[in-house]
């Protein structure tokens, strides 16, 4: 096995538990929340796959 990026593992639990938070908004009938975990989402997965493309270009991963 590789080595383990960590920052990856991070990155991954924090867009499950915005899922998660989507459904939790969901199941309360709170738009509010549904569109704060969206947003969220979309912040965390950006983030990563921006994170993904700098090491790809420095070599490190």
């Amino acid at each position: 096995m590789k080595d383990i990026k960590w920052i990856f593992v991070l990155y991954s639990l924090a867009a499950v538990l915005s899922m998660s938070a989507i459904g939790v908004g969901i199941g309360m009938r709170s738009i509010f929340v549904v569109i704060l975990a969206v947003v969220a989402l979309i912040l965390i997965m950006g983030n990563g796959f921006k994170t993904k493309a700098r090491m790809r270009r420095e070599g490190t991963l």
